[in-house]
């Protein structure tokens, strides 16, 4: 039986980033452009203030994942598990999440969803939620969700 590894790509240089159990890890602060997380385990990981444009979460497992503050435009949450985590600040300017993607249970005060395609279901659950202004952008979270 042969093993595969994937090579992680951006920043974060060599080291295997997808499909690799991370709960836990301090990515604070650190920039990690178009970095593939891909099938990830990030549960409890710490990506608080990082720069994550473009950065690929598909199908991973963010479940408490501390995102506040984070700059996730553009960012891929296909299938993604974004349960519990905190979302505070966070820019998600034109992040992509499909059917699956769950934020249930997620803090989202001052997040910026603008341009972010989501279900009506999960649309209708944050608009329960939602408050604040994202300090970056200036936009109101209850806005960019389109809430009544």
């Amino acid at each position: 039986m042969i093993a595969i590894a994937f090579k992680g790509g951006g920043p974060y240089g060599s080291e295997v980033t997808r499909g690799q159990d991370l709960s836990g890890r301090d990515f604070s602060g650190k920039t990690l452009i178009k970095q593939d997380f891909k099938t990830s385990i990030l549960r409890q990981a710490n990506f608080k203030g990082a720069k994550l444009l473009g950065a690929s979460f598909f199908d991973a497992d963010l479940t408490g994942a501390d995102l506040s503050d984070a700059d996730l435009r553009g960012a891929d949450f296909s299938l993604a598990n974004v349960t519990k985590a905190n979302l505070t600040n966070a820019n998600l300017e034109g992040a992509q999440t499909t059917g699956n993607t769950s934020f249930k249970g997620s803090i989202i005060t001052g997040a910026d969803f603008t341009d972010v395609p989501l279900r009506d279901d999960q649309r209708e659950y944050l608009c329960k939620l939602a408050d604040g202004v994202n300090s970056t952008t200036g936009n109101a979270t209850r806005d960019t969700l389109f809430c009544n």
